[in-house]
């Protein structure tokens, strides 16, 4: 039996056809690739859990009042110092604007002592409220502010911000 010979065009001829289905399978593997990419860079614009999206709660009517005894016994400065301190009570209401409960809404604010000097310095996340229900709700804080820091306080750029969905901590 003889076994049957190859053309040198033959040999030319699938040659180039590999080269070609090579080139073509490349080909889609780019584009399915460059779809695919497009894709996941469209579908965020359709798709947003309400869970991730932070909510502005509006904190209006603010005031402060001193601690009741039991509450600001010992008391300490913020920051880890053991420089004596008062303790206050600052309340007001908050809006939530959406139908949703908020959880966990951070506190920030500026609070400046009698002299306009800062009562907390560096710092403007001053605390949290737990849940904050839809409409405007009561809320209050516990700050401790330096003896030696003259009061009347002023409460400044109050606001805070949260979650419609549980948030782990």
């Amino acid at each position: 039996m003889t076994t049957p010979q190859i053309s040198t065009w033959t040999l030319l001829l699938s040659t180039l056809l590999l080269a070609m289905m090579n080139w073509f399978n490349f080909r889609l593997q780019r584009v399915f690739v460059i779809f695919l990419a497009v894709c996941m860079a469209i579908a965020p614009w359709f798709y947003a859990p309400t869970a991730l999206a932070l909510v502005q709660i509006r904190l209006f009517d603010l005031s402060y009042q001193v601690c009741p005894e039991e509450l600001g016994e010992g008391a300490v400065t913020p920051g880890g110092t053991s420089m004596p301190a008062s303790c206050y009570i600052i309340t007001g209401k908050a809006e939530n604007p959406t139908n949703k409960d908020i959880y966990n809404a951070d506190i920030f604010g500026r609070i400046y002592d009698a002299n306009d000097n800062p009562v907390m310095q560096n710092r403007t996340r001053l605390g949290s409220i737990d849940e904050v229900p839809p409409g405007v709700s009561d809320f209050e804080l516990r700050i401790s502010v330096s003896e030696n820091q003259p009061t009347p306080l002023k409460l400044e750029q109050f606001k805070a911000a949260g979650f419609a969905g549980t948030v782990r901590r």
